[in-house]
């Protein structure tokens, strides 16, 4: 069994799905973040945790389960299945927010979820690690990097070329991987609820 937090304001005009990088969790200290300033935008969150306890210790020794995207993916795919059977948010526009590799987790549910899922926003994440399934994710998507994050920035455009759907890269100056720097969550914030506020009209 998953867990997760859901919050849902009154009269949100949408729900976005949280997917957590490797090693992180719903209670990410980012993320939570980044949740509270959605949530004041007026757009319901769903942090969840995308393994179970069981998982979560297997994985802090071995590191199998974080990177086995297509099983992120899956639980993705199954918590957006239980949102829209849920009577406080079926009717929601659904939206996903992946850090790290839980981006390429957002992108492949997206991909399966043509239908559903109206927006995808990554931070420092790694959508090459969606590989196969880029070409098809219908869904609008921004990548948010930071400037001082290099590697991943590259990863990043290359993913992007993959892309048919409409995409745009946003560099944010000054951030390392993490956006730890001062304003840098907040930028991220900014960036995804008017991303998610665009797409969910």
């Amino acid at each position: 069994m998953i867990y997760g937090n859901l919050t849902v304001p009154e009269g949100a005009k949408g729900l976005v799905l949280f997917a957590h990088g490797s090693g992180s969790s719903r209670f990410s200290p980012r993320n939570t973040h980044v949740a509270k300033e959605i949530n004041a935008a007026g757009i319901a969150t769903l942090l969840i945790d995308l393994l179970t306890k069981e998982e979560e210790q297997i994985d802090e020794f071995t590191g199998e389960f974080r990177f086995n995207i297509n099983l992120l993916a899956q639980r993705l795919v199954h918590a957006t299945e239980w949102v829209k059977k849920n009577t406080n948010t079926k009717l929601l526009s659904i939206g996903y927010f992946g850090a790290s590799t839980g981006a390429a987790a957002a992108l492949i549910a997206a991909a399966k979820l043509p239908e559903q899922v109206k927006a995808v926003v990554s931070r420092g994440g790694r959508p090459d690690l969606a590989g196969e399934h880029l070409p098809n994710v219908k869904a609008p998507t921004l990548l948010i990097v930071g400037g001082d994050d290099t590697q991943v920035l590259e990863l990043n455009r290359q993913a992007s070329q993959q892309m048919t759907t409409e995409k745009k890269i946003v560099v944010v100056p000054g951030a390392t991987h993490l956006f730890e720097e001062r304003g840098k969550l907040e930028e991220v914030s900014r960036l995804a609820i008017g991303w998610f506020s665009k797409h969910f009209d």
